[in-house]
């Protein structure tokens, strides 16, 4: 008890004094305080006192799928800073390959009592997975909000990027370059984000059957490796132009142009979706479409912090226009 009261009392920057008024629920200490000293217990991993554990914390979740994709880090700098200059505080828990689920995170949230959740390319982009922890957050009566598209009837407001105007602008600077044999790199086909890039592609690139998605699509987990194996088969097929579903598809797609002999961007043009910061120092630099990741994070802020303070949201998606960044991974087809 000694060592909670002292490591929370730092944390809180008040006395231990202090800390143990407002843990024995006695009168004395101001709200602020109060507040400040019940979210350090949170954020140290201590339970509250019975008596207050059915009050919400100051703190709010932010649920990433990983970290190795430098822009959920950089989403992460953008939402985790707007929260502090609410008043909250982040609590950010990022998946990691055989480490914790999203859903035993929602557990771990849940009984630090957070005041709401942020979720960024979670399961709910993912129309085959389970989404019971979700429901679950719905049942609480918790607000949550989650960035980029996911599926229909979980009811959470959304933030997103529009992926049509994305892929209108990737395929309209490829076919501007003179291409006219261009393919995808898509994540897994239930994914919902990916599912919407390839209907924008079917309108745009005029496929009349499955036989030309068939021929010039390729699906990959999220990862350079998964991507450059699905690279390989379309230009094995004389696709020129790449559009990939990610930043990280598209570096793998560059790697696997390279094994098989080609150059890029003589040979393939390579164009990724997201542009995180480190873009612009791959070799060659990444044309990209640029989520404004910035514009999002701040607007998931605001959603959940309206819901937190009692007033009502609509459970709509609102669609961020994204920015294609020309560098120098595209360049005129080749001659025949």
């Amino acid at each position: 008890m000694t060592r909670r009261l002292t490591e929370v009392a730092r944390k809180a920057g008040v006395s231990e004094a202090t800390v143990s008024r407002v843990l024995n629920g006695r009168e004395g200490v101001s709200e602020a305080t109060r507040t400040a000293v019940l979210t350090a217990l949170d954020v140290l991993g201590y339970e509250r006192p019975t008596k207050l554990r059915g009050e919400r914390a100051r703190l709010v979740g932010l649920v990433l799928p990983e970290l190795q994709n430098p822009i959920f880090p950089a989403l992460a700098e953008v939402v985790t800073g707007s929260l502090a200059q609410r008043g909250f505080t982040p609590a950010l828990c990022a998946r990691t390959i055989g480490g914790v689920s999203e859903m035993d995170y929602v557990e771990m949230l849940l009984d630090h009592q957070v005041s709401g959740v942020i979720f960024a390319g979670g399961s709910y982009a993912l129309a085959d997975a389970k989404h019971d922890h979700y429901r679950r957050l719905t049942e609480r009566g918790l607000p949550v909000v989650l960035v980029n598209a996911g599926v229909d009837e979980l009811g959470f407001p959304r933030v997103s990027t529009d992926d049509a105007v994305a892929v209108e602008q990737a395929y309209g600077h490829l076919r501007s370059l003179g291409h006219e044999r261009i393919g995808m790199v898509l994540g897994p086909a239930d994914h919902v984000p990916s599912r919407r890039k390839l209907a924008a592609m079917t309108q745009v690139a005029g496929w009349s059957d499955r036989d030309d998605q068939a021929a010039c699509v390729q699906r990959s987990s999220f990862s350079m490796e998964g991507a450059r194996v699905a690279a390989a088969k379309l230009i094995e097929r004389g696709v020129t132009g790449i559009i990939c579903a990610s930043d990280v598809l598209a570096l793998g797609t560059i790697r696997s142009a390279r094994r098989l002999g080609r150059r890029v961007p003589q040979d393939v043009s390579v164009v990724g979706f997201d542009d995180s910061a480190i873009m612009t120092c791959t070799d060659p630099p990444l044309t990209t479409v640029r989520q404004p990741i910035e514009t999002m994070g701040q607007a998931a802020v605001d959603l959940l912090v309206t819901q937190i303070e009692g007033a009502g949201v609509t459970p709509d998606e609102l669609l961020f226009e994204p920015e294609l960044v020309v560098r120098g991974s595209t360049a005129p087809a080749p001659r025949r």
